[in-house]
């Protein structure tokens, strides 16, 4: 039997009451091309990176969610009980972009990530990162990486 699928608690109903509202700052990612401004929920404790998006049923075009590991790690994430499809950016301490999962499926279980380890993960809106032409090696400013273009 599958180990990791017997530690699951049952898929949850939604309940917009179990969804979280945290401290928000900037961010910006910038590439070749572009350069992006969002605002960002900050998924600090190991409390607030658990309940992360889940039990929301929208997020704004200009809106994700940082979730800062503190250090680089191994990082993989899944899906359980977020109802809304989310793009994946899995950022180096650099504020280097390793790896990018697009439209992740909602209520997936199967955890996904890159091999490298990796500082921080931010989730966006999932169709954000093809919207942009986001790819790996663009950069994310903000404060968490000491790359922030805040005075």
């Amino acid at each position: 039997p599958d180990v990791f699928a017997q530690r699951l608690r049952p898929h949850e109903p939604l309940d917009p009451a179990k969804a979280q509202t945290l401290t928000t700052s900037p961010l910006i990612i910038e590439s070749r091309e572009f350069s992006h401004e969002f605002t960002v929920e900050l998924a600090n404790t190991e409390t607030q990176r658990t309940i992360g998006l889940m039990h929301r049923t929208f997020l704004a075009p200009d809106r994700g969610m940082l979730f800062d590991f503190h250090t680089e790690r191994p990082e993989r994430f899944w899906m359980r009980n977020t109802f809304i499809p989310l793009d994946m950016v899995f950022i180096r301490a650099t504020g280097k972009v390793a790896y990018i999962v697009q439209n992740a499926v909602p209520h997936s279980d199967k955890p996904v990530g890159p091999s490298q380890p990796v500082q921080a993960v931010l989730e966006l809106p999932g169709g954000t990162a093809a919207r942009l032409g986001m790819r790996t090696g663009d950069i994310v400013r903000h404060d968490i990486f000491g790359n922030s273009l805040n005075p």
